[in-house]
Order: structure tokens, then C-alpha cells, then sequence
């Protein structure tokens, strides 16, 4: 019969403690007749120490991105014609100190463009994360659900026949994502409840539907405006303005914080919806809130950049593999960034393929990816 972990003699105990690789639990002082509260100190300890260590390596992981964005913003202002543009200018005009030449190329072109891919990429990336950890599907992000396309659509409409109007494209944008996940939620109700493989289905078949629409407005619409709707809808940050960066900064200011109101809510609903409701949580209030934030998210972003597609679907999975589930939307945002602004210098500078669109490759980057994910899935609900 084999003999408990206090029976063993010293040597034996070393030996399985090698075995398992894992640290021994202290056995319980002589003469202290507890032995169950001391089992349960251990495991405090060791549970404890588990999620420091978790802390310590998300804090890790965040400075290697923030130095890697810090890099990345330094490659999209420097590389490419900056020769007549004295190196000294190079860091003032950066902030608006210069005039001339190297305002023009420094401040007024290349800042805006970095900023806007760091900004774009954190929004695609936290909506994702959102959805996905919300719903707990990797399929359900705004642009697979068809929330990117019906942002689309508001925007085109705006874009093609009221150009003019202030703030039009972002209101628009919010106004299209926020009608249609309203429709997915209302259509993918099953017994009361939200049946998240029908939330899929619906979001692809009314995504399909806007894309058909956004169509048709090219067939009524001039040639000039066509051209201009069809760069945005690939999803670039060419020509991106000041103004589109404060829109794009002051969305992940107000979406940040949401998220820290909703952080709560997302870790007890990880758990079940029965359970999130005995822990107090309002889970269709809470539920509600998320969509309709990852919506507003992924909608002022698409209407500043267009619709930069699969950045929210993968930020979010490496996020979880890096750190876990439990820190996966936080990290999220800087990895959304570091995606965008990664492809944004390679569709700028990268040989054989530059210049070409930003959307363009992270479609290169996300579709294997899908099609992958897809194959997984598959597999796993054969097996």
C-alpha cells in the first residue's frame, strides 16, 4: 500500500519531489495536531506565490511591447526621406517646434500616420478581446460578427453623400455598428438567453448584408467618391489628420475606462452566468454594456482608419497565450497596437510589396490564422 507524503523517509520524499517536479508541502510542525491547516497554508502560499509570478511576467511581456511600440513609432517616422531634414529638427518637429520642411513631414504626415496605426491597433485589439472573452468563442469579434462591416456601411454612406458634415463619419460609424448589434443580439436569443454559435451566424449573415449594401452605393455614386471610399474601405492609415488622432485617442481614454468599470463583471461571468448571478453580478446588464462597448470601440476606429481587418481576432488569442485569460484584455491593447503599427511600416518600406494599404497585410497575417482556427475547431467538435 503505498505511504503518504509524511511516511516517506527524507530520501524517498527528495526523490518524488524530483519526479514531480514540484515544491514539497511543508509537513506539519511536531506536536501541533493540525495537519489540515497546515495543508491549507501551503496551498495559500503556493497559490499566492503562482500569482506573482503570472503578475511579474504580464508586467514583462507589457515593457517588451511598450519598448517594441516605442521602436516601431521611431522606424515609421525615420525611415524614408528624412536626409534634408537636419537631425537636430528631426525630435522638435515631432512636437510641433519646427517649421518648414520638417513640419510638414514630421509633424503633419508621419506622427499622425504612427499615432493613428499605435491608436486603431489598441481599439481592433481591445473590442476583440472583449467579445471574445465575453462570449468565450474565438469567432466572435466585431469584424467576423459583421459589427466592422455595419460601422462600414454608416461611414460609406456618410463618406458618399455628405462629406461635408462635422463629425459625420464617426457618428455614422457608431450609429451602423451600434443598429447592428442590436439586430445580432435581438435574433441570436434562444430560451432568453444569448446563444453565442447563432450570435456568430447572425453577425456573418448581416455583415453580408451590409457589405451588399455598402455595394450598391457604389453603383449610385460618383467616380471620384468611389475611389475614395474604396481606399478607406481597405482599411489605411494614409492620410490620416490630427483631427482623426484625437477622435482615435479620446475613444481608447473613454473605452479604457469603461473596461475597468466592466473588469468585475467580465472575471465573474468567465465563471457561468449561474455563478456570475450569485456573485451579485448583473449579467444581462453586464453583457449588454460589453457588446455595446467593443461596437463603440471597433465603430471609431473603422471611422478613422476603415476596417482593418482580423486585428481583433488574433490580439486577443495571444494575448491569452502570453499571460492567460485572466489579463488577456488588457494586454490585448498593446498588442493590437504593436500589430497595426508593425504592418503599417512594412506596407510603407518593406521590399518587393510597398507601398500598399495597411489592411492589406494584416489580411495576409490574420487569414491563415482563421482558416487555422477554423480547421481546430473542426477538428475538436469531430473528435
Amino acid at each position: 500500500m503505498a505511504r503518504t507524503h509524511q511516511e516517506r523517509t527524507p530520501g524517498e520524499r527528495s526523490r518524488v519531489e524530483q519526479v514531480s517536479g514540484t515544491p514539497p508541502l511543508p509537513p506539519p510542525r511536531a506536536g501541533s495536531g493540525d495537519a489540515a491547516a497546515e495543508l491549507r497554508a501551503a496551498t495559500v502560499l503556493r497559490l499566492r506565490r503562482a500569482h506573482r509570478a503570472k503578475g511579474r511576467r504580464a508586467i514583462t511581456v507589457a515593457c517588451v511591447l511598450v519598448v517594441a511600440l516605442l521602436g516601431l513609432v521611431v522606424a515609421s517616422v525615420l525611415l524614408g526621406g528624412v536626409k534634408r531634414i537636419p537631425a537636430g529638427d528631426i525630435l522638435p518637429a515631432a512636437f510641433g517646434l519646427r517649421t518648414g520642411l520638417a513640419d510638414y513631414v514630421i509633424f503633419r504626415i508621419r506622427m499622425p500616420r504612427a499615432l493613428a496605426a499605435l491608436l486603431s491597433g489598441a481599439l481592433f485589439g481591445l473590442s476583440g478581446a472583449l467579445y471574445q472573452r465575453l462570449v468565450r468563442n474565438p469567432l466572435a469579434t466585431p469584424d467576423m460578427i459583421g459589427i466592422s462591416a455595419g460601422a462600414g456601411a454608416g461611414a460609406t454612406t456618410v463618406l458618399l453623400f455628405a462629406p461635408a458634415v462635422p463629425f459625420g463619419v464617426p457618428v455614422a460609424a457608431l450609429g451602423g455598428a451600434f443598429l447592428l448589434v442590436t439586430t445580432v443580439l435581438a435574433l441570436s436569443r434562444r430560451g432568453g438567453r444569448v446563444d453565442t454559435y447563432r450570435l456568430v451566424l447572425v453577425g456573418i449573415g448581416l455583415g453580408s448584408v451590409c457589405t451588399a449594401y455598402v455595394n450598391y452605393l457604389f453603383t449610385v455614386a460618383g467616380q471620384h467618391g468611389i475611389a475614395q471610399v474604396m481606399r478607406w474601405l481597405v482599411g489605411s492609415v494614409n492620410d490620416v489628420t490630427w483631427e482623426g488622432v484625437s477622435t482615435l485617442a479620446g475613444a481608447l481614454v473613454v473605452c479604457g475606462i469603461c473596461t475597468a468599470l466592466l473588469s468585475r463583471s467580465l472575471g465573474s461571468m468567465a465563471l457561468g452566468d449561474q455563478l456570475a448571478q450569485g456573485l451579485g453580478t448583473r449579467v444581462a446588464a453586464a453583457r449588454t454594456a460589453t457588446l455595446l462597448l467593443g461596437a463603440g470601440a471597433a465603430a471609431l476606429a473603422t471611422s478613422v482608419t476603415g476596417p482593418i481587418g482580423f486585428v481583433s481576432l488574433i490580439s486577443g488569442p495571444i494575448a491569452v497565450r502570453l499571460v492567460g485569460a485572466d489579463r488577456s484584455v488588457a494586454l490585448a491593447v498593446p498588442i493590437g497596437a504593436v500589430i497595426v503599427l508593425g504592418a503599417d511600416v512594412l506596407a510603407q518600406h518593406a521590399p518587393l510589396i510597398s507601398p500598399v494599404p495597411t489592411g492589406v497585410l494584416t489580411a495576409l497575417l490574420g487569414a491563415p490564422y482563421f482558416v487555422w482556427l477554423i480547421l481546430r475547431r473542426r477538428q475538436g467538435a469531430t473528435a
